[in-house]
This record gives structure tokens, sequence and C-alpha cells, in this order.
């Protein structure tokens, strides 16, 4: 285990709006406000189409594939992710959702592109005297936390 303290800084309450692409849209307003480390939670809907990683085809292979899941219809959403900046510095989120519909439960990450339907809530928490960041890892090829 590695870990590092922080502080709490600003807290933003955020509204998407129909058809924002949600890591686009959160990484753009982190800049624009000078957000390095983040916390959020985030709630709403998320629209047909849109691509959830889901996990590796095998988890125990030399090479890291992942699965893709696109989405054929609107789903209700709950989730969490941070911010944390990566190596040139661009701060980069990384959020886990649970998708559901009907009596059918996904869940997975949204880097491939998650769009918003109607409306999505973020609270974002803003994480002040932590030098944590996303580090290369040759290994796996993802940038990790690195507390």
């Amino acid at each position: 285990m590695k870990y590092s303290e922080a502080k709490q800084g600003r807290t933003f309450v955020i509204r998407l709006e129909d058809g924002d692409i949600i890591h686009e849209v959160i990484e753009n307003f982190a800049r624009k406000k000078n957000i390095s480390r983040a916390s959020l939670i985030i709630l709403g809907g998320i629209d047909k189409d849109s691509i959830l990683i889901s996990g590796p085809k095998n988890g125990h292979a030399k090479k890291i594939v992942p699965m893709e899941m696109i989405l054929d219809n609107v789903h209700e959403i709950t989730g969490t992710g941070t911010i944390f900046p990566n190596e040139s510095g661009s701060p980069i989120l990384h959020m886990h959702i649970a998708c559901g519909r009907k009596d059918s439960v996904i869940a997975g990450c949204i880097r491939k592109g998650v769009k918003t339907w109607l409306v999505i809530e973020i609270i974002l928490t803003e994480l002040l005297e932590s030098t944590a960041n996303r580090k290369l890892d040759p290994k796996s090829g993802f940038e990790l936390l690195a507390p």
C-alpha cells in the first residue's frame, strides 16, 4: 500500500447537460479552474452509444486488452472518481460508474466516451497540499496513481 495526505479545497456543484462527454467536460473544467487533484461523485443519466471499459479480457495475461461495452439505450448512473495530473501536468479523470436500466446493471470506466442524457450532477471536491500524480507504468501501459 502507498498513500499520502491531502486537504480539502474548493467544492464545486456541477451540472452537465445533454450531449456533454463526461471526461472531456470535467478535464476542461479542471484546467479552467486550475484544479490538478480532486475527488468526485456523480449521478444522472447517460445516453445510448456511450462506451464503457468493463475490464480486461484476461486479467492474468501479459498484455492487458480492455473490453468495451457500447450501451444500447439510456441508463441511470451513479459513480465516483478522482482527478490527478499525469506526468505532463494535465488533469486526468479516472471515474467508474454503475449503470442501470430496468433490472440490469453494468459497471465500468468512462474513459472511452460516456455521453450525458438530459442531466448529470457532479460534486467535485478539490484536494490540496498533495503531490500525488499519475505515472506511466511500463508493465501495464496505464497511468497509475503514485501517491
